[in-house]
């Protein structure tokens, strides 16, 4: 009962001025709302980046011959395909698993030759929201291709065109054949947009003489956090005895190192929340122990415990907080709902540059899509109200060591 009447009570002190109470709230709300919104948007390009990463150039886990990832050997290839996928297939972690074919290769329209990379792939299995031909208007099938757009512009190739392709077999031999560019693709990746003829793995088998057998197998997994788990769990497949299998973050490790960097940047926002609440909090009790010394020192003289007259004042700090941070978070959490469904376009805001970069290989979108996790609004919320406990130290003891007589002649 006394715990309850003690909140009571710092409940209605806190409106006795409600105006500087109304002044703290909106600092400490705000506050939140503010890191919310930039802490969803370092959340939503930071799983921007994941996809980008993921989905279209490297899936979860990658599979190939060992050292063919140092010199890109045409006889470093994956053999008894099939029986690996089947494999990989079977594992209730794995969501898809898909083989390509890398090969160096000169295409011509007319004389001039120009070095290009044939990649064989999957169409189904890259045709996914983040699949490499996500984009794409067509799939390539037999003699059908795809080829980058601004490749094509620098061959005055258009769709329908016939290219011829000469390259290496992986067995030595001579390989070379007339192909129909079905249509022009821009994806999230350079290597393909700029020097990319993109055929159906089975047609790029049969063309560099490598029957049954790839350069990679994508591996797709179920969650992209769990990808080193599901590299160590396809690695023990009898199938991949002999194979070197690795998950995103050892094949991009300073794609790695940025994402940490743009997860960790929440911790300089979050410091605003430390400023403001600490200074509207304490800035509140003090002028509010101020206002109520003559009360105070009669609550001591009638027998009220300084323990009981600190835990009023800390109740009163706590409940500005914890009020302030759900204002703050319904606040924050509203906007990071409405730009999560329209995006936010970092270059139209700044009025500069333009609305894709590219980065390691990769085009980035600065359209973002900001998202938060329940983590995000538990730790806005925490550290209001350890920072409310902590700026109410200082009101607290002043009202403890208050003397009786002496506060009340005052």
């Amino acid at each position: 009962m006394a715990g309850t009447s003690t909140l009571r009570i710092a409940w209605r002190n806190l409106w006795r001025n409600p105006r500087r109470t109304a002044l703290a709230l909106a600092a400490i709300g705000l506050s939140v709302a503010l890191v919310l919104a930039y802490d969803g948007m370092l959340r939503g390009y930071a799983d921007w980046m994941v996809s980008t990463i993921t989905g279209p150039m490297l899936g979860d886990v990658q599979v190939h011959a060992p050292e063919w990832r140092k010199d890109r050997a045409m006889d470093r290839t994956l053999r008894d395909l099939p029986r690996k996928l089947a494999a990989l297939r079977g594992d209730p972690e794995v969501a898809s698993a898909s083989a390509r074919v890398y090969a160096p290769a000169l295409a011509a329209l007319s004389d001039e030759g120009f070095a290009v990379v044939v990649l064989g792939v999957d169409p189904v299995a890259e045709s996914h929201a983040m699949g490499l031909l996500a984009t794409a208007p067509r799939r390539p099938a037999g003699r059908s291709v795809l080829m980058g757009r601004p490749l094509a512009e620098l061959m005055g190739v258009a769709p329908g065109a016939v290219v011829a392709l000469v390259g290496q077999g992986a067995d030595g031999s001579l390989a070379n054949d007339l192909y129909t560019v079905a249509a022009l693709v821009e994806t999230p990746v350079d290597l393909v947009n700029r020097q990319g003829v993109v055929m159906d793995v089975a047609e790029a088998q049969q063309l560099f003489a490598m029957p049954g057998e790839a350069h990679e197998i994508v591996v797709r997994g179920r969650s992209p956090d769990r990808a080193a788990a599901l590299a160590a769990r396809v690695a023990a497949l009898p199938e991949l005895r002999g194979t070197e299998v690795l998950d995103w973050r050892t094949l991009a490790p300073e794609m790695v190192s940025l994402i940490q960097v743009v997860n960790s940047a929440w911790v300089l926002v979050l410091l605003l929340v430390f400023v403001a609440a600490a200074a509207g909090v304490a800035n509140t009790m003090l002028m509010a122990t101020y206002e109520r010394t003559r009360e105070l020192g009669m609550l001591l003289a009638l027998g009220t415990g300084p323990g009981r007259i600190v835990r009023m004042v800390v109740a009163e700090a706590v409940a500005l907080g914890i009020v302030g941070a759900l204002l703050g978070t319904a606040l924050g959490g509203a906007v990071v709902a409405v730009t999560h469904r329209t995006g936010f376009d970092l270059a139209r805001v700044t009025g500069v540059g333009p609305s894709q970069i590219s980065f390691a290989g990769l085009s980035w979108s600065l359209r973002l899509y900001p998202t938060l996790a329940f983590a995000d609004v538990a730790r806005a919320i925490a550290a209001v109200v350890a920072t409310s406990l902590f700026a109410s130290a200082w009101p607290a003891a002043r009202a403890a060591r208050l003397q009786p007589t002496q506060a009340l002649r005052e």
